[in-house]
């Protein structure tokens, strides 16, 4: 399974996600990929596969993915301060990947039903489902 975890501005998000996916699945292809080159350098200290940076990195390894992890801003165009381009918004949502996109209210996205909680609790349930997915 190739995981592709995206974010942005300090990379810290991703930082975590991908430390708790190299916890578990020691083998996964993880592929880190940056909004900008100081994201993309903390995921690839945390444990990441292979990494790489920007516009064009985002469309094409939304396109060889089987999971997109990561904040859900990424999915909309102009969030995370102008950082997620309508090209990247497009083509991580489009993406036949499955998604685990963890809320933040940094987006002014209020999504209904989800519930405000700490950032340890969505890693935990995000590792549940990717356990479920990689069954």
């Amino acid at each position: 399974m190739r995981i592709v975890v995206i974010d942005g501005q300090g990379g810290g998000m991703g930082k975590s996600i991908i430390e708790n996916i190299r916890k578990k699945y020691h083998d996964s292809e993880i592929i880190a990929v940056g909004t900008n080159s100081l994201a993309t350098s903390a995921m690839l200290r945390a444990g990441a596969s292979a990494g790489a940076t920007g516009e064009n990195a985002v469309i094409f390894n939304c396109g060889e993915a089987d999971i997109i992890a990561g904040p859900v801003g990424i999915c909309f165009a102009n969030s995370m301060h102008g950082e997620i381009s309508p090209a990247m918004a497009s083509a991580i949502s489009s993406s036949r990947a499955e998604k685990i996109l963890i809320p933040m209210s940094k987006c002014h996205a209020h999504i209904i039903g989800i519930a405000e909680r700490s950032f340890g609790s969505y890693i935990e349930e995000m590792m549940e489902k990717l356990e479920s997915i990689m069954r």
